[in-house]
């Protein structure tokens, strides 16, 4: 009987991207570049990530840091509401501003977005099957980084709301077989020189 082994997520949210989202601006590149340099030693097995330029070309940097590791391309690595939650499901003091904030999804976003969401988890998330541990890095987007640091933490699903990450940042969530997740690493810049850091939250976080 095949066993289990224990999952390492590494997320990251793509570089900074140009004010049109058309591609990284050199920040971005670096940024991606710096972290591809910082990941060069774990025994990453894929590198998955979103469609969109941005999260593409910068998993491409940090694939010409590695060793040989394939990248793939995948809508569910991709840029999306994983879920609309109803005003009920909110804290009533906040409830008003988070709604506003996803006032502008479609229908078809509502739907489309906590299915990819659903689909994330399953490819994503939990131990692995077979004897080996595995080391996987999805280069992606702020709301797919919270939506699994959320799920990892257990916390409510609409807790992806309020979750920032910056461009560029690393988190690691560790799937072992028999125990709760753990989210091993949040948000580490410390690859990244100071000018490079912080971009990607508000201005007001930047510190």
């Amino acid at each position: 009987m095949t066993g289990t082994a224990t999952r390492y997520l590494y997320l990251v949210r793509h570089g900074e991207a140009s004010p049109d989202e058309s591609g990284l601006t050199e920040g971005g590149r670096r940024q991606a570049t710096l972290l591809g340099r910082r990941l060069r030693d774990i025994p990453l097995t894929a590198v998955h990530h979103g469609p969109l330029p941005r999260a593409e070309q910068t998993a491409r940097l940090i694939g010409d840091q590695l060793r040989n590791v394939p990248l793939h391309v995948s809508e569910v690595a991709g840029d999306y509401v994983p879920h609309v939650p109803e005003r009920d499901e909110l804290p009533k003091e906040s409830a008003d501003l988070f709604l506003r904030f996803l006032a502008g999804a479609t229908a078809e976003e509502r739907e489309r977005g906590p299915a990819l969401a659903r689909r994330a988890l399953d490819l994503f998330t939990g131990p692995v099957e077979g004897e080996e541990e595995r080391h996987e890095l999805v280069v992606t987007h702020n709301f797919l980084v919270a939506w699994l640091v959320r799920d990892a933490m257990h916390a409510p699903k609409w807790r992806w709301l309020g979750l920032h990450h910056g461009n560029a940042a690393l988190t690691v969530i560790r799937y072992a077989p028999g125990r709760p997740a753990s989210v091993l690493v949040s948000n580490d810049m410390r690859h990244l020189p100071a000018e490079l850091r912080w971009t990607g939250f508000p201005p007001e976080l930047h510190i």
